[in-house]
């Protein structure tokens, strides 16, 4: 028995048919619009570190990549506002709102193995010899055997 998958639908029919992808799409073409609208009257520096993440009932809330950049939109957040009043998408603008996102980008670690010389590991050898607990002697001499071993 073999299933056939249906043939894929295009953008614009899925629009069609499906009300909360339509709900959707719109939402975001609104706030790329909006986004453009506050880019324009931003300083060049800040428009990559600030998002239009909602716009509703007379409140505009902006993200910032960090506690720099929200201090600095918060100066000029007077200037801003009345600037962004202007237009007719933002008449009824009474407040702006900064919060601080940071960007979603995971760092991963680059450790590095320890390196123990020779004599530190004699020495936590020797150290572990004088514990009386059997579990922080175990754990000094567990660290000690990786010291690495010179040729």
């Amino acid at each position: 028995m073999s299933s056939r998958l249906p043939p894929a639908k295009t953008p614009s029919a899925l629009l069609r048919e499906h009300r909360p992808l339509q709900a959707l799409f719109s939402a975001a073409q609104r706030l790329g619009k909006l986004q453009a609208l506050v880019e324009a009257q931003l300083e060049p520096a800040a428009r990559e570190h600030c998002l239009v993440a909602s716009w509703q009932d007379g409140c505009l809330l902006l993200l910032t990549s960090n506690g720099h950049w929200a201090t600095r939109l918060h100066y000029q957040q007077r200037r801003l506002q009345r600037a962004l009043q202007q237009l007719p998408e933002f008449a009824e603008l009474q407040k702006i709102q900064v919060k601080v996102r940071p960007p979603n980008t995971q760092v991963a670690y680059q450790g590095h193995p320890a390196e123990l010389s020779q004599a530190a590991a004699e020495s936590l050898n020797h150290a572990a010899e004088g514990i009386g607990d059997p579990k922080l002697r175990a754990a000094l001499e567990r660290l000690a055997r990786n010291a690495r071993r010179e040729e």
